[in-house]
């Protein structure tokens, strides 16, 4: 399967999706280890795709995504953003409402 193609259907396939460093009980970096702690604590399951043992998507899902850094959260399709806007969105509540809306919008459509 082509790169690309995998990095769409990872991203179709999970409603919440973060690209990291390492997994979320091992992180291999601060920036994925925040993350994960930030996901976690909207209660809410996350897929993962360890980028480290991806090299493929690792190369190639910057360029896709047009944002250069790891870790990527990927929210019902779209690019929340990278450590510094997952903890922004965190304290500020955005966090939790995009999480909870989309869960709902899938219970709902279910």
């Amino acid at each position: 399967m082509d790169i690309i193609k995998k990095i769409e259907n990872q991203i179709k396939k999970n409603i919440i999706l973060l690209y990291m460093k390492g997994t979320p009980d091992a992180p291999s970096c601060g920036f994925s280890a925040q993350a994960v702690q930030a996901l976690s604590a909207c209660g809410e399951k996350f897929a993962y795709v360890n980028v480290l043992e991806n090299e493929d998507i690792r190369r190639e899902l910057p360029k896709y995504a047009n944002w250069p850094t790891f870790p990527q959260l990927w929210v019902d399709g779209e690019l929340i953003g990278g450590c510094s806007i997952i903890i922004e969105m965190l304290q500020n509540g955005e966090l939790n409402k995009i999480i909870s809306t989309t869960i709902s919008k899938y219970k709902n459509n279910v």
